[in-house]
């Protein structure tokens, strides 16, 4: 690959890790003067921005996380690049969400924004998983339930399908990045809510 060939891949990637740090949790609360990482569980997330503002505002949330994964994917598609380059473009911009740049790298969990990129890469398998999402989750009121047994059935759609094994390991590898991310961010959690309870 040549370095004008090189370039847009490289233009996208950045873009997409920029397109990530937009902070959408914490611009929705800014505008109902509540800093999003110093209440609830400090989550930069639609559940946080539910249980302490209300579910308006974390839909809004949850669909502009999603979106910028989704639309990060389908730039760089539209540029013609190839599946490695779709795939890094998705991974920048769930790192941005997670550590973005204009949150002092304190991000969320990337839950909605992996969503986002995973419909565009597949989306037969996604509509799948999101629909049994949707379900559980207005049954049970648990999005940790919801989307375990709504992504774990894509993931075995997506391999009864014959997918490829790089689409594969990066659907599972990215559904393991969200709960990872959850526990690299216990110790912060918990401190703010310490906090807010009076007990440091």
């Amino acid at each position: 690959m040549t370095y004008l060939e090189l370039f847009p891949a490289i233009l996208v990637v950045t873009v997409a890790y920029l397109l990530g740090s937009i902070p959408s949790a914490v611009i929705v609360a800014w505008r109902k003067g509540v800093d999003i990482r110093e209440v609830g569980d400090g989550n930069m997330g639609a559940r946080n921005v539910a249980r302490t503002i209300g579910a308006g505002p974390a839909v809004i949330v949850a669909i502009c996380d999603f979106l910028k994964g989704a639309a990060a994917v389908l730039l760089a598609r539209a540029l013609g690049l190839s599946q490695g380059w779709l795939l890094a473009a998705a991974w920048a911009t769930v790192l941005g969400h997670d550590f973005p740049l204009f949150a002092h790298f304190r991000g969320g969990q990337g839950l909605a924004t992996t969503l986002g990129t995973l419909l565009v890469l597949m989306p037969l398998e996604m509509s799948v998983a999101l629909g049994l999402f949707g379900g559980l989750y207005l049954l049970t009121h648990n999005s940790d339930l919801g989307a375990s047994i709504g992504l774990a059935c894509g993931l075995y759609i997506e391999y009864r399908g014959g997918r490829s094994q790089v689409l594969l390991f990066h659907m599972a590898t990215s559904l393991v990045a969200v709960p990872t991310k959850k526990l690299l961010d216990r110790h912060r959690r918990l401190a703010i809510q310490h906090r807010q309870s009076g007990l440091v």
